[in-house]
């Protein structure tokens, strides 16, 4: 490998590392920035976490807006089985539930699902608040 593809590579990845930091910290505006320039809205880093995920556990309802609008796969899991909506629960996050509910996550899906995570976490706002979601038989 030349010297040249080894730095190209290494900026690429730096960059990848800035843009999970930018759903980290909040920063939607950047974020926005990079995938209006063509970021793909689902990447995803080395442990199977999506900026969706890392914003939603975060607790970054800017970011998972802008990241819906862009939109990022709801339905996406990590590594561990886990989703955006799961650990916006995890987080008792209402409002990002709420939008990931309305943008079609599955509160049974994953591994724990959501439903899981608020029965074993004790969270009866967050049952409450994925049970009023639950699709009509």
């Amino acid at each position: 490998m030349s010297e040249s593809t080894s730095a190209a590579e290494e900026r690429a990845i730096a960059y990848a590392q800035h843009l999970f930091d930018l759903a980290r910290d909040g920063d939607a505006a950047a974020l926005r920035t990079a995938l209006d320039a063509g970021v793909p809205v689902n990447l995803t880093n080395a442990n199977g976490d999506t900026l969706l995920i890392l914003a939603a556990y975060h607790r970054h309802g800017d970011v998972v807006r802008v990241l819906l609008d862009h939109g990022a796969d709801v339905h996406r899991h990590n590594d561990r089985g886990q989703n955006a909506l799961v650990s916006a629960v995890f987080q008792q996050d209402a409002p990002v539930v709420r939008m990931l509910l309305d943008a079609g996550a599955d509160p049974a899906a994953g591994t724990p699902s959501a439903v899981d995570t608020a029965r074993a976490f004790g969270l009866p706002a967050m049952a409450e608040l994925l049970e009023e979601h639950r699709p009509s038989p």
